[in-house]
């Protein structure tokens, strides 16, 4: 794993722009082709194994939670526990996910936390990334089949859908959730599925027929939602979750609560003790020793982190969360290229590793403004 630093093109703003992306700036600089990172294929093996092997244990542990009700430990709403265990129970499956891995090249990829529910920086590692590539080395490979597997996940998800549209759902004034809702409207689109876009906010409710409507008062029958399920249940709708009389086919499906919440990583050390692509982590900071890191149950974007080394306060960040309580994981050193340090993001979609994309940070906390950089395979 090597960090290779190269020149940008000319024109490199003009050229993502015409594929659609335009946040590439946020405050500085988010997409950095000022550099690339660099892996060998049995780096990308391991990488792809690992991915592979944390996703098993975590539908483990899963299964785990819902037959000894380890509910109360993820702060989860005790009224939406049958929605959680019936998604399971009838195998609702899921389009994508991501584990943040701390990796380099030398020691076992590490999992640092499972973005399970609502991942972005979709349409960066998918497509972003691999045009960056075609134009600056045309004939290189990339640890990224990230477009076809979704477009070939969307075909056969067909069959678990209902009759009727597939809505595609986010927040209003989010240019990245909306790029990352399009882009993946647009693959299922092309794998043959009849779509419609709506915002969060324009989710409406038949009193008459207790269904979730959309703007021209139709039924939901299919939503995908890049929308947390956590404040799905929390918003004055939720309880509409509870009384829907016909209800529409949820991606992500609940069980997705589950993995998204940062509970899971104590549950997964404890029954998956040294495991190792796991960090040790505990609901209990008198376990954990000098070194670690504290991080809310629902943290979101790098908020409210604080680490510490030898019992001191290395670095933290603000935010809204913590209420809902907090987990100890010890910490783990990211690798180091000058001063940027990497988290890698390993995306699955379905049940399957699809490649990774890479943010790159100055601190050792990965924030919402921490700077994606391209990947090849040498």
């Amino acid at each position: 794993m090597k960090r290779v630093n190269c020149h940008q093109r000319n024109d490199w703003k003009r050229k993502v722009e015409e594929i659609g992306f335009g946040y590439h700036t946020i405050d500085g600089t988010y997409w950095d082709e000022s550099a690339y990172y660099e892996f060998s294929m049995s780096e990308v093996n391991i990488l792809e194994k690992a991915t592979s092997e944390l996703f098993e244990r975590c539908l483990e542990a899963v299964q785990y939670i819902i037959d000894n009700k380890l509910y109360e430990l993820f702060k989860i709403d005790p009224r939406f526990i049958p929605l959680i265990e019936s998604s399971w129970n009838n195998e609702v499956p899921s389009i994508y996910a991501r584990f943040d891995l701390a990796y380099d090249g030398i020691n076992p990829p590490k999992m640092l936390e499972f973005n399970a529910d609502t991942p972005t920086s979709l349409f960066e590692a998918g497509v972003v990334q691999w045009y960056w590539l075609e134009d600056v080395m045309p004939g290189a490979d990339q640890f990224n089949s990230v477009h076809d597997k979704l477009i070939n996940y969307w075909q056969y998800l067909k069959p678990f859908l209902k009759p009727g549209k597939l809505h595609f759902a986010c927040l209003k004034d989010n240019i990245e959730d909306l790029t990352t809702v399009e882009y993946l409207r647009d693959c299922a689109m092309q794998a043959g599925l009849s779509t419609e876009f709506i915002y969060i906010e324009d989710l409406g409710w038949d009193d008459q027929n207790l269904s979730f409507v959309d703007m021209n008062n139709e039924n939901i029958s299919n939503i995908f939602k890049l929308y947390p399920w956590e404040w799905l249940i929390r918003d004055d709708f939720g309880k509409n979750l509870l009384s829907c009389q016909n209800p529409p086919f949820w991606i992500e499906p609940a069980w997705k609560m589950l993995l998204s919440n940062k509970a899971i990583l104590p549950i997964l050390w404890k029954l998956f003790p040294n495991h190792p692509n796991l960090l040790a982590s505990y609901f209990d900071d008198a376990e954990i020793g000098f070194n670690y890191v504290k991080k809310p149950l629902l943290s979101r974007e790098g908020a409210n982190i604080s680490i510490f080394k030898n019992g001191f306060l290395l670095e933290s960040s603000e935010g809204e969360y913590g209420d809902e309580g907090f987990i100890y994981q010890q910490y783990c050193d990211l690798p180091v290229f000058g001063d940027n340090h990497p988290v890698l993001g390993s995306w699955l979609i379905g049940l399957e590793p699809a490649g990774i994309g890479i943010r790159e940070s100055k601190n050792l906390i990965t924030d919402n403004l921490s700077r994606f950089v391209p990947q090849i395979i040498r």
